[in-house]
């Protein structure tokens, strides 16, 4: 079956994902994205991010820093107008997922 190998589960996908309206969103990929949608799972927006992260990129390679702005996960929620969706390194997941931020 396509996304198992040997009866394992393929492991979560965490994304970056930003919007044609500025909205930046961190989370579990579900489906496959289009330009048009993109649904995620245990959602998380980022509101702010400070300059040590050297832009929103850095929210995929190293996640938000203690000084970000992000708020509360979400369920599951699905966005629309994608701009782009980036791969999250375990690094920046760890960090997503510890939620350090105020």
């Amino acid at each position: 079956m396509r996304g198992e190998v040997y009866g394992m589960k393929k492991a979560k996908q965490c994304v970056l994902v930003t919007t044609e309206h500025r909205g930046v969103f961190f989370g579990e990929l579900v489906g496959t994205p289009t330009k048009a949608k993109a649904t995620l799972a245990k959602a998380r927006m980022c509101v702010y991010w400070s300059r040590d992260l050297k832009g929103v990129l850095g929210l995929a390679i190293s996640g938000p820093s203690a000084s970000c702005r992000v708020g509360m996960a979400v369920p599951k929620i699905t966005l629309y107008d994608v701009t782009s969706v980036t791969e999250c390194s375990p690094e920046a997941v760890k960090a997503w997922e510890s939620a350090p931020w105020q």
